[in-house]
Parts: structure tokens; C-alpha cells; sequence
């Protein structure tokens, strides 16, 4: 299903994030979401920032829009939007993959923004 993952650039303080994810149906197929791997076809997108980037809100801000953007690209919308059991999948897709990309960041002021973008939904 979806897994984040970080890790420290060699010589660098970038960071980066993977998210990985399928449909229900391509989870299924695997068994577990913690059994998918970068090599297994799951969609994935790669979120690069640093831990300087998250001491300002600025910084905060546009790593959750870039962390949301990448959602949108690994659960992409094909249905009809009279078809509300496909937009709902979609929408659980990518509202598990930045839950689960906030948990695996651990910062706190991303986890407070997402607290209040999550009440608003």
C-alpha cells in the first residue's frame, strides 16, 4: 500500500523520501503494504528536503504541498467522478500516504500542520 521512507544523502544533508504505493487491489496483490519494495512496480515518487527546510513555517508549508503533490501522483484520479466508490479509493490512497509520510518525517510542526489540513477534509 504505501510506505516513506528517509534517508540520509551520503555527504549531504538532504533528505529523501519515497512514497510507495498501489491500488487496493495491487495491495492486495502483494499481501501487505510493508511487503512492497522499490523494485516490486509499486508507483513511486521521491520527496527530497532537509531538516533546515523544517525549522521555518515557509519550509513546512511547501514540503507538505510537495508530500501532497507527490500523493496525487502515486494514487492518480482515472475514474468518473459519478463513480463514487473509485473517487473515494482514491482519496484514502492519498490520504494514507501523507499520513503516513507525516509519521515517518516526525517533525512536529509538519505533524501540526497536518493536524489542522486533516480536520479541515
Amino acid at each position: 500500500m504505501i510506505d516513506f521512507i528517509t534517508a540520509r544523502a551520503a555527504g549531504s544533508r538532504a533528505k529523501f523520501a519515497s512514497l510507495l504505493l498501489g491500488s487496493l487491489a495491487g495491495v492486495m496483490a502483494v499481501g501487505a503494504a510493508s511487503a512492497a519494495s522499490p523494485d516490486s512496480g509499486v508507483p513511486t515518487v521521491v520527496v527530497k528536503y532537509s531538516e533546515q527546510s523544517l525549522a521555518t513555517d515557509g519550509g513546512v508549508n511547501d514540503l507538505y504541498r510537495r508530500i501532497t503533490n507527490a500523493a496525487k501522483q502515486v494514487c492518480p484520479s482515472t475514474a468518473s467522478i459519478r463513480d463514487f466508490s473509485a473517487v473515494r479509493q482514491v482519496e484514502e490512497c492519498r490520504d494514507q500516504a501523507v499520513a503516513r509520510a507525516i509519521r515517518q518525517i516526525d517533525n512536529s510542526r509538519l505533524a501540526a500542520l497536518y493536524a489542522i489540513h486533516s480536520k479541515n477534509s
